[in-house]
């Protein structure tokens, strides 16, 4: 195995639970991939996701290797999921009461907006029931592949494969802030609405549905236990362990090489490592030329610029999760995705605030903020190591936080800055592109890379191969893996 991701370690559980020996090599000193942590003056910060969504998905992953997941961590519902503030300063609470929500948004939002939602989520329950078996759960090919597992023809007309998020939005949401909180599902994957596929409808209704999560002492423990399981089932896990190559002879995988030289021999390697690092750093050059190319065609995604605070004493109107939208949100996917990005001038702010004691000393608040960010690509696009950039655009952002409602003042103790081109150092992700490719455009879905690769027993787990990024879909894509290479 190669990473310590939760999809590398959730694969290790499973396949050491089918009775293989494995050997997972993580390059950092810990594990948990993008599921990072910052501890710094009292205060603990989640450096990776902040909430959870389908937690059945890691209740199945310990069920299936012989334990049950309440009994390794707390998890505690979020309410409300988020706290969005709009650019009128109207602010809306959502919940994954559907009828609360709908009462919610006739209140905040033009009336009539409760029905357009409900009538939203169910054209999103028919997209969720399209493509959760038949594209979430299974290994992906190409188009063909997809019809053939397609349960009904209507399923195809549901997903409505030529239309965009913000096509579907128009259809069925007359206030155009509801349309604006759709949009942003779109990033979840590290895509733009305006080009992002009608089924990424399913993001909304998984959170609706399933609700959001927090799991007691940070995100970040998800990795751990997931670790803690795979080694309870007998797989070893080796953190800077730092894989220089895949071994190949007589054209099939024959294990990998550690940078200091040693050989370790293995039947299968899964790389739970960014694709573009596998297949432009890992893999002999002969046989990776194909899966290049298709890199290459893909649109990759965005990354994130972030901003963590040490904050003195507490915040009235925060809540654990919170949406500060610009008022001019298609400007930010411009600057984003178009032909000269750079920092987003007026970006969307997600602003994460544990009511967890244990994130900050007591009197203190640890906010996590996040703002959607072009990749690090000196020389072609942003250079996120610019001298002084980062600590500018840092203020920037804490200067927005106070023109939105948030003012921190002098309330802030510390502060860390972590920009996508230190992802990229800590995780290898290739420009700090946090879902490898976005979902931009029909056939993206499709060139996003396989999770069996042109080589014999080489396999692909985690973000940026299928079926995406996310925690839930990470874990989902340990279990096809698992399924492909099958029981000892």
């Amino acid at each position: 195995m190669v990473g310590a991701g939760v999809g590398g370690l959730a694969a290790a559980a499973r396949l050491a639970a089918a009775g293989h020996t494995v050997t997972v090599c993580e390059q950092a000193p810990a594990v948990g991939g993008k599921l990072g942590l910052l501890q710094r003056d009292g205060f603990r910060f989640d450096t990776g996701p902040s909430l959870l969504t389908m937690p059945q998905v890691f209740a199945e992953l310990f069920a299936d290797t012989g334990a049950a997941l309440d009994t390794v961590v707390d998890l505690q519902r979020v309410e409300p999921i988020a706290r969005y503030r709009f650019a009128d300063g109207v602010q809306l609470d959502a919940t994954d009461d559907l009828e609360d929500f709908s009462r919610r948004l006739d209140a905040a939002l033009a009336p009539g907006s409760g029905d357009d939602w409900r009538r939203f989520m169910v054209r999103a329950a028919a997209i969720w029931n399209a493509v959760e078996g038949p594209f979430l759960r299974r290994p992906l090919t190409g188009p063909a592949q997809l019809l053939r597992h397609a349960v009904h023809v209507r399923d195809l007309t549901t997903i409505a494969p030529h239309r965009t998020l913000r096509d579907l939005g128009r259809r069925y949401l007359r206030d155009p802030r509801l349309r604006l909180l759709l949009d942003r599902y779109a990033t979840y994957t590290g895509s733009d609405p305006r080009r992002a596929p009608a089924a990424l409808a399913a993001v909304p209704y998984a959170e609706q549905a399933f609700g959001a999560w927090y799991v007691k002492g940070g995100l970040y423990r998800l990795g751990q236990v997931v670790r803690d399981r795979a080694v309870e089932r007998g797989a070893v896990v080796r953190t800077g362990a730092d894989v220089a190559s895949i071994q190949l002879a007589g054209g099939r995988v024959a294990g990998v090489r550690l940078t200091g030289g040693e050989r370790l021999v293995a039947d299968a390697v899964v790389a739970n490592a960014d694709a573009a690092h596998l297949y432009h750093d890992l893999v002999p050059d002969a046989v990776a030329a194909g899966a290049r190319r298709r890199l290459t065609m893909a649109p990759a995604s965005l990354s994130g610029f972030v901003v963590l605070l040490g904050v003195r004493s507490t915040t009235p109107a925060i809540a654990h999760h919170n949406v500060l939208f610009p008022a001019r949100y298609d400007a930010e996917f411009d600057d984003i995705f178009g032909p000269s990005p750079q920092p987003v001038a007026d970006p969307t702010l997600y602003v994460s605030v544990p009511r967890d004691p244990s994130a900050a000393p007591a009197g203190y608040q640890a906010w996590f903020v996040l703002v959607n960010a072009p990749r690090h690509e000196p020389g072609r696009g942003v250079d996120w190591d610019t001298p002084g950039l980062a600590g500018r655009y840092a203020d920037r952002i804490v200067t927005l936080l106070a023109e939105r409602g948030l003012d921190v003042g002098d309330r802030v103790v510390c502060r860390e800055v972590l920009t996508p081109a230190d992802l990229q150092r800590r995780t290898r992700a290739v420009g700090g592109a946090i879902y490898g490719t976005s979902s931009n455009g029909r056939r993206a879905a499709f060139l996003r890379p396989a999770n069996r690769s042109p080589v014999a027993g080489l396999f692909l787990v985690g973000g940026s191969s299928h079926p995406g990024g996310g925690l839930p879909l990470v874990t989902l894509s340990a279990k096809i893996v698992a399924d492909l290479i099958g029981p000892a």
